[in-house]
């Protein structure tokens, strides 16, 4: 193990961190955010404050002969009043693209949720901690650390037992994925092993993540920050939230659609553009939501509450936001050739649920993260896929 006067300190900057929009100083360091500031400014909702702060697909990368590494970071947890902490949050470091070590940082914060329907929570400061890594292969080296996706990080300082540089530009295309909590990597083990990120691996694209557990409502201000931000190929995973939120009708969603298309285009008007309906979710293909949390077998699952006889008038059910995405897509490729829709159930349908049950009824465990993360890298970026990065 290396003494103290063996370290080299180098400030965590923005030239050392991938898939962010933004970067907040704070008194201990920075902390990355998923959205820029003047998005920040035109929500009140807590929960969107919260996730969008959880840096899921967030990752130093930089070039090393290091064989020892420590971050230190400030985490902030996010635990449920009357059930278990969680474990704490995992890092993945990678070598040249290969997961080859992990750590988790113990302390820090934890925010308590106190009611699961309005996301009151309370705050209890803590300490500091270091995520380390050691042994690592000698030589020249690419390291990526990809930060806890459920775990809000404030990074602090890094250490290295040799100097560090920046990552060069590896010419890979820019990603820019929008979802919801399955995006975000709800249940998924650790931050390379959301779905996004295994397919990101898969087409060799870099991935910048905005997956946002229960807030891909078709906000006008995430539009505008997907039509700003820098990308190669754009997708937006549409509808559970808008169904299990019960935040909209018929009338409402079909234009909030086309005017989030709309804004994105500004921004880029030629991109590819895929447009993924949403997986299967048993409980809210014919039934609106809002959906609402079932304690009643001793863990936390997902029912819907709505009415099935209310589709008529206009109420969102999954198969009747899968049949408008659909239809709006193909009504706009007339013009727009780089637009593609895709199915969510060809990522994760009947046979996958059969095979993979939805443990509370609406998010994939880390074998269904899996399973979709592989569809999406086959049907999407393999041959004649809408982003086909490679061929096969």
């Amino acid at each position: 193990m290396n003494t103290q006067h063996d370290w080299i300190t180098t400030p965590v900057t923005a030239g050392l961190l991938r898939g962010f929009l933004d970067l907040e100083p704070t008194a201990h360091g920075l902390l990355p955010h998923r959205l820029p500031l003047r998005a920040r400014q035109q929500f009140p909702d807590g929960q969107l404050a919260l996730t969008e702060t959880q840096p899921s697909g967030v990752r130093l990368a930089f070039r090393t002969r290091a064989t020892v590494i420590e971050l230190d970071t400030l985490p902030t947890k996010r635990v449920y009043q009357g059930f278990p902490a969680p474990a704490d949050g995992v890092y993945d470091l990678l070598v040249d693209g290969r997961l080859t070590a992990q750590a988790t940082v113990s302390g820090g914060n934890v925010r308590t949720i106190t009611d699961l329907v309005t996301q009151a929570s309370e705050l209890r400061e803590g300490p500091a901690g270091t995520a380390r890594f050691s042994d690592l292969p000698t030589g020249d080296k690419d390291v990526e650390i990809w930060l806890p996706h459920m775990e809000i990080t404030e990074l602090i300082a890094l250490r290295t037992d040799a100097p560090v540089e920046p990552a060069s530009d590896n010419g890979r295309k820019v990603w820019l994925h929008h979802g919801s909590s399955i995006s975000h990597g709800s249940n998924a083990a650790h931050p390379t092993a959301i779905w996004p990120a295994l397919a990101a691996a898969l087409g060799g694209v870099e991935l910048v993540n905005l997956g946002f557990g229960g807030s891909a409502l078709l906000d006008p201000f995430t539009a505008r920050a997907m039509r700003d931000a820098p990308a190669d190929l754009i997708s937006v995973k549409i509808g559970i939230n808008v169904v299990n939120g019960d935040v909209m009708r018929l009338r409402a969603f079909s234009p909030a659609v086309h005017g989030f298309l709309d804004t994105i285009r500004e921004g880029h008007p030629t991109t590819p553009l895929l447009v993924v309906s949403p997986i299967l979710c048993p409980v809210q293909e014919d039934t609106p939501g809002p959906l609402a949390p079932d304690l009643a077998e001793g863990a936390l699952r997902f029912k819907a509450t709505g009415d099935p006889a209310e589709v008529a008038a206009g109420r969102l059910t999954l198969n009747v936001i899968r049949e408008e995405l659909a239809r709006i897509v193909g009504q706009r490729t007339a013009d727009d050739k780089n637009l593609h829709y895709l199915d969510g159930r060809d990522l994760y349908g009947e046979e996958d649920y059969a095979e993979l049950p939805l443990p509370d009824e609406v998010h994939p465990d880390p074998a269904g993260h899996r399973r979709i993360g592989e569809n999406f890298g086959r049907l999407v970026f393999g041959e004649g896929g809408a982003f086909a990065t490679k061929s096969g």
